[in-house]
């Protein structure tokens, strides 16, 4: 266990150091704009999307170096839509890790426009990654279409929509594999491109994904009614604020932990084929009891 959790810490330490190299802009007239973006992307987090490209990558005997380029490109995506999540027409949240959201520090125009560096950047560290050929070309479709409205900006599209309607199961299903889904889905699949994994090992790869998507996101919706603010480092309660229906108050606390713990069973057996699969399974657990 300590060793997994170790590891973790190391992924996420590496990750920092590789963000920090690709935040060494030497900006003039747009100082405040680079600011933005490293106020956020420098912040901290348990850069968990990263570290499944790294552990699946390292897992299946690929590039490390060219998996920690690609794992970089994910986190400025996934902060990039966070600083935009955190907008006033969006969640209108004014915390983000702690401390005030890129918004409340530098403006709400300031911040839409770091957030789209951030999303343009992403693809700027895949291009220079050392992947070639096609799977450079998959690189980046994954990344894009993770991203895009296929993916996670559909899902905040679907997300906005829903706010004070009551929907249904099914609904929910689709709007978190999209928004919250679809960029750990597209993690997996990134760290089995960077290996050069074989189909059905990337296939197993995109299943886990999934499976854990749904697993974190159940998990964020029951820490939105249980958490301690203070943990989670941005508001609670805010689902209910904006009346979004969410698996608790669909199914209940009891039955949204039930439907988590599934997933999360779900995740770990897409795993049975990779016999080196221990910081996963790890992983998986620890994001299932996480209170932050």
């Amino acid at each position: 266990m300590m060793d997994f959790t170790n590891r973790l810490h190391q992924y996420a330490a590496q990750i920092n150091a590789r963000l920090a190299f690709h935040m060494q802009m030497q900006p003039a007239l747009y100082q405040n704009g680079a600011d933005a973006m490293r106020y956020s992307l420098l912040a901290g987090g348990k850069r968990i999307r990263g570290a499944l490209i790294l552990e699946f990558c390292r897992m299946l005997g690929g590039d490390t170096k060219m998996a920690l380029e690609f794992a970089c490109a994910m986190e400025m995506v996934h902060c990039g839509s966070l600083i935009q999540d955190d907008l006033p027409c969006m969640d209108n949240d004014d915390f983000r890790r702690g401390r005030p959201a890129c918004h409340k520090q530098y403006g709400e125009a300031t911040a839409l426009l770091a957030g789209d560096a951030l999303f343009i950047r992403a693809f700027e560290v895949l291009a220079d990654s050392g992947a070639d050929g096609m799977q450079l070309t998959r690189a980046v479709k994954t990344l894009a279409h993770g991203a895009g409205m296929e993916g996670m900006i559909g899902g905040q599209v679907v997300d906005l929509e829903s706010e004070g309607r009551s929907v249904d199961y099914s609904h929910l299903q689709t709007l978190h594999r999209l928004k919250t889904g679809a960029l750990i889905r597209a993690s997996c699949q990134l760290g089995a491109i960077a290996a050069r994994a074989t189909e059905a090992e990337e296939q197993a790869c995109i299943a886990y994904g999934e499976a854990l998507g749904l697993a974190f996101q159940i998990t964020d919706d029951i820490l939105d009614v249980t958490g301690d603010e203070a943990a989670l480092g941005k508001p609670v309660g805010s689902d209910a604020s904006q009346h979004k229906t969410t698996y608790v108050t669909l199914f209940g606390l009891e039955q949204a932990r039930r439907l988590a713990e599934e997933a999360s069973i779900r995740a770990k057996t897409a795993l049975a084929d990779f016999p080196d699969n221990g910081f996963l399974l790890f992983l998986t657990d620890m994001l299932l009891q996480r209170q932050n």
